[in-house]
């Protein structure tokens, strides 16, 4: 069976719900191929292959909702799905705010969104291997203190998913991704320590070289020998753009459509309101070609769109599905999200923080005294209240300049704070991912040390 019969199957599952007894209907399908390869000392450690296939199926009975899912696709696989839904249906009560999108609501976006590559579905499996390889040999070549390494991985993944509507919405895209990552460790004095670097992309042929991955792991990994506590106390924070994702990911929280109708975010009820500096301005973009966040429609069937979150700090939008937006008498923002059943969640396109215009240069160069986050642990971020709490290291920061590893610190403050407070941000906004943001500096923060 092949990618472009599974609109039929899913249209085809939509009108036997229908027959038997659905109101409304959804059918998802989604397949995907998993590769990883991972090698350690040279030598190959897993070569991991896997496949899927499935498909899900929602049906409102009036306002009753019933789910199922099948990995069968035959044509049986599918009659038990749908049987299974509509008597699960039977048993449910009613819910006011369930039901399908507004018939003007639906759409797709049309184009390339380059979001398939053959040149990553079709990369031999040696050359993935070697690729692993690569990237390992390079770190270990950097400096005999690189002496051990937790391996070099090469990832790939191909897949495909389906939507179909008893609304008349039918739609399907393909996505591949690939990604090269090397974690090398460094030995000084019975001391060791580990860092990583990767690359990711689409298409195989943008990937950054594995032997860059390779050096510019190890160099994250040495600079951390001889790392030490520092006193507590408070001073200007820097968060490197691999660090600073995770405040997105906090903010994501605090807008997700199902917090504010739960009123356990901090930023329920602020809509227009200034929260944040002027300097933060927070997009979700589903739209922008080849990026990791971007789809053609959401899980609802819904038009992909950009949607501002935060203008130069005011709040302007939530993130919504059709449930949250009728539960908070709003419109969906089409970030309906789910996997292949059951009702939809709340998801992200490219969420991310707009870049500044200071180089992450000049931004060290601000700082006589401070410190620079490269690495989070633990989470302690409470989005009901804001406030922010969590284990981290990193360099420290002496006139401009990184002087010495620091580890096994806590920064405290509270997400109102912290944003209220950014004193800069870089001009160094790097897609590797969903979520992005640049180089982030906060202008006070208590590092918690000896």
């Amino acid at each position: 069976m092949t990618f472009s019969e599974l609109p039929a199957i899913a249209e085809d599952t939509i009108r036997q719900a229908i027959a038997a007894g659905a109101t409304d209907a959804e059918c998802t399908i989604s397949e995907g191929d998993e590769f990883s390869a991972s090698v350690r000392m040279g030598e190959l450690e897993t070569l991991k292959e896997a496949g899927s296939r499935g498909a899900g199926l929602r049906v409102l009975i009036g306002k009753k909702m019933g789910a199922s899912y099948t990995s069968d696709l035959s044509p049986e696989g599918i009659a038990q799905m749908v049987r299974s839904a509509v008597d699960l249906a039977g048993l449910t009560t009613d819910d006011p705010f369930a039901g399908l999108p507004d018939p003007d609501e639906f759409g797709k976006l049309t184009g390339d969104l380059q979001l398939f590559s053959d040149r990553t579905a079709e990369l031999p499996t040696e050359e993935r291997i070697s690729l692993a390889k690569r990237a390992e040999a390079a770190a270990l070549a950097v400096d005999p203190r690189i002496s051990n390494s937790e391996g070099g991985s090469f990832d790939c993944s191909v897949g495909g998913r389906v939507f179909a509507n008893s609304r008349g919405f039918s739609g399907s895209y393909r996505t591949s991704y690939c990604s090269i990552t090397a974690v090398p460790v460094a030995m000084e004095n019975g001391a060791m320590e580990r860092d990583y670097w990767f690359t990711i992309a689409r298409d195989y042929s943008t990937l950054e070289s594995p032997e860059l991955v390779g050096q510019k792991a190890a160099a994250r990994a040495l600079r951390r020998l001889g790392a030490t506590k520092v006193d507590t106390q408070k001073v200007p924070i820097i968060f490197e753009p691999r660090i600073s994702r995770s405040l997105l990911g906090d903010i994501f929280d605090a807008i997700d459509g199902r917090s504010i109708y739960r009123k356990a975010s901090f930023l329920a009820g602020k809509l227009g309101e200034k929260v944040f500096s002027d300097k933060i301005t927070v997009i979700d973009d589903g739209t922008i070609p080849g990026l990791f966040g971007t789809q053609p429609f959401d899980d609802e069937g819904v038009t992909t769109r950009r949607t501002p979150v935060i203008e130069k700090g005011v709040l302007k939008n939530y993130l919504l599905n059709t449930y949250t937006a009728r539960k908070l008498g709003m419109k969906t923002t089409g970030n309906a999200s789910r996997g292949i059943t059951g009702n939809a969640g709340i998801g992200h396109g490219n969420f991310y923080l707009e870049a500044g215009t200071d180089s992450p240069e000049d931004i060290l160069r601000s700082v006589q005294n401070g410190f620079y986050v490269t690495e989070l642990l633990g989470s302690a971020v409470n989005t009901v209240t804001g406030d922010y709490s969590r284990g981290a290291a990193g360099m420290w920061i002496r006139d401009g300049e990184l002087a010495f590893p620091v580890s096994e610190v806590t920064i405290a403050s509270t997400l109102q704070e912290m944003l209220n407070n950014v004193a800069a941000l870089g001009s160094d906004l790097e897609f590797r991912g969903s979520v992005s943001a640049p180089t982030i500096k906060i202008g006070e923060m208590t590092v918690a040390g000896r």
